[in-house]
């Protein structure tokens, strides 16, 4: 069955994953040698101090390995991910995952890591918690960091108005705890699928077992009876607590310090884990982080997008960006009111997004030079800025008004425009011998 080790070989094979032999520390030094690979090799600790677990970290750190993982290439991650979303199907479930090997009631056996000098502890990054969604049996699975608090307790990252936070705000407005699972080391293709914002009945987990050829398989966990990937190395029971919370901080992915939030607690009932597991840790404001994150916003922007404008050829989130902030959207521009419907629509689709900018089909909307050379060539900001104020935002941007979630936003229109002497837009080209 696809899982973690299987996509490690393939790895391997690659040559595209460097090992550490020598025993490494949480507190700082995996983080600083993860921070050198950015954007190249991913990374396996084979010995943790204080932890007999491995660790993976930069796991998904390319689009190549992105690409990989859902078995598509860098030129078609968009499509592949269409195709799986359209055509989700619910996994097999089997009595009996591999996590279940080994079992243990003390969170200290984990290799959390501690990855910036002025963070409040170390964090879980790569946790993925599922939940059965409000008055149905569908379940949920979503991202989020958990903060280590003492051997049995994990302070929980929540978005408002999200799903998991939706059931939680259920279950306390009933009285209730509320029961999750949380899976570590999966996978790629769980957790890309896992970041991608489905509709509310629909299950994140289909997605995955569409890109996986329909090969995934779920196992019930004992005491929540929720259903999580068979072979996932490290799964988390417990609940979410209804009357608990604690004040945190961490690093977001514009590699900033959030601000302080008070986040519910995780109370753990049991975790299980396989022999000789593997624990996954993602190096927050990096590029895996950013990737996992922005990439399946990224294909869900160019899917809806290429539907709603034909005209529409490439979105892509920008790594100045933080892959996540800023778009450029190339176009083949039909009308001269194009840019302006893209704009406001990609504005709606997004809400994050604090700058858009359109360009024409010889820009390469991936080159920031080629961008630039756009709006200093076709760009007035009398005629072309778009200037929106006072809507909601990202709240991980620092300049905004963080307290009511509000920010500016500004489209660019960087095209050719219709009104004036097309000759003076074209860019000379050298003939081919």
């Amino acid at each position: 069955m696809p899982d973690l080790r299987e996509y490690l070989d393939l790895l391997k094979t690659n040559n595209d994953l460097k090992i550490i032999k020598k025993k490494a520390n949480t507190k700082f030094e995996i983080a600083r040698i993860t921070s050198k690979f950015n954007n190249s090799r991913a990374i396996l600790f084979e010995k943790i101090e204080s932890s007999n677990f491995k660790l993976i970290s930069n796991l998904i750190g390319t689009k190549n390995r992105y690409a990989q993982a859902i078995g598509s290439n860098e030129f078609n991650i968009h499509s592949t991910m269409a195709n799986a979303v359209n055509n989700a199907q619910e996994p097999q479930v089997i009595s009996t995952g591999k996590f279940t090997a080994n079992r243990s009631r003390d969170l200290s056996i984990l290799p959390i890591v501690t990855h910036f000098e002025k963070e409040p502890g170390p964090f879980i990054t790569s946790s993925i918690i599922t939940v059965q969604n409000i008055n149905n049996n569908t379940q949920n699975s979503s991202f989020h960091r958990l903060q280590y608090l003492d051997n049995d307790h994990l302070s929980v990252r929540m978005v408002e108005g999200r799903h998991l936070h939706k059931a939680f705000v259920d279950a306390k407005s009933h009285g209730n705890d509320l029961k999750v699972a949380i899976v570590i080391g999966v996978h790629p293709a769980i957790s890309l699928s896992s970041a991608y914002q489905l509709d509310y009945n629909q299950n994140e987990i289909s997605i995955a077992n569409s890109i996986l050829n329909d090969k995934l398989t779920l196992t019930k966990c004992p005491y929540t009876r929720l259903y999580v990937p068979s072979d996932t190395e490290i799964v988390l029971e417990g609940i979410i607590l209804k009357d608990k919370t604690h004040k945190e901080w961490m690093v977001e992915m514009l590699q900033t310090y959030d601000y302080v939030r008070s986040q519910p607690v995780f109370e753990l009932k049991q975790i299980y884990f396989r022999n000789n597991p593997i624990f996954h840790d993602i190096l927050p404001g990096y590029y895996e982080h950013r990737l996992i994150m922005g990439m399946p916003i990224e294909s869900k922007l160019n899917n809806i997008l290429k539907t709603i404008f034909p005209q529409v050829k490439q979105v892509c989130l920008t790594d100045g960006g933080c892959n996540w902030l800023h778009a450029v959207v190339q176009i083949s521009k039909n009308k001269q009111s194009d840019p302006r419907k893209i704009i406001n629509k990609i504005f709606v689709l997004h809400r994050s997004l604090k700058m858009v900018t359109v360009v024409d089909d010889d820009i390469n909307p991936k080159d920031p030079i080629s961008v630039e050379y756009a709006i200093a060539t076709r760009f007035q900001a009398k005629e072309d800025l778009v200037l929106i104020e006072n809507v909601r935002g990202s709240s991980l941007d620092p300049s905004s008004d963080q307290k009511n979630l509000l920010t500016s936003k500004v489209g660019i229109d960087a095209t050719k425009s219709f009104l004036k002497r097309k000759a003076g837009f074209e860019i000379a080209q050298i003939p081919k011998f």
